[in-house]
């Protein structure tokens, strides 16, 4: 008999950040499919809403999810979903966040006030993440330390600079939220003394 050959086990992960942040390009860096995503043109209404100061060559922003998915190994492969950035379609996280192993949380430096709700969720949320900081044309705006303290994110949860167009460092980034819910997962096993 020829053994059967089992699919890769399915991982859901969320992307998620501030408006502008990086979550759709991270998705599509790393994807091996084309990805889903729900991308509508920025309106003049809403360009007075959401601040385009750092990202005036944005035309587009997401309303719903990003979608992608990439096979890490034969038996693991990662669905990553993308939230919308904007605090008006903050609803759809829930719906986005349920299923979910854990969440890579992007940061842009050069905005430290649009990342707390994101922070916070997670936490609030109970969800295994970390928090990457994109590198926005190659820099960072302030050490990790820095941002650290002024997002108040925990010891435990691991704080990274990485860049959203470059597929190793998503990678990287992925695998460092995978081994903070592994990590999670085999505290929850190990038997209590």
């Amino acid at each position: 008999m020829t053994p059967v050959e089992q699919p890769p086990t399915p991982v859901k992960l969320v992307i998620a950040g501030g408006f502008g942040v990086g979550k759709t390009t991270t998705v599509g860096s790393i994807s091996e499919i084309r990805p889903l995503t729900t991308e509508a043109a920025i309106t003049e209404v809403a360009a007075g809403v959401d601040d385009l100061t750092h990202t005036p060559g944005k035309t587009t922003t997401t309303v719903a999810m990003d979608f992608g998915c990439i096979t890490i190994d034969p038996t693991l492969k990662l669905y990553l979903f993308g939230t919308p950035g904007q605090d008006r379609f903050g609803f759809m996280w829930d719906d986005l966040v349920e299923g979910a192993l854990g969440g890579l949380v992007i940061v842009d430096t050069r905005r430290l006030d649009d990342c707390y709700a994101a922070v916070d969720y997670f936490e609030h949320k109970d969800v295994p993440f970390a928090v990457a900081v994109n590198a926005f044309d190659g820099q960072v705006e302030h050490d990790l330390d820095e941002v650290r303290w002024a997002l108040d994110i925990a010891e435990h949860v691991p704080l990274i600079v990485f860049d959203a167009r470059k597929t190793g460092s998503v990678r990287d980034a992925l695998l460092v939220v995978l081994n903070v819910a592994l990590a999670r997962a085999e505290a929850a096993l190990a038997p209590r003394t």
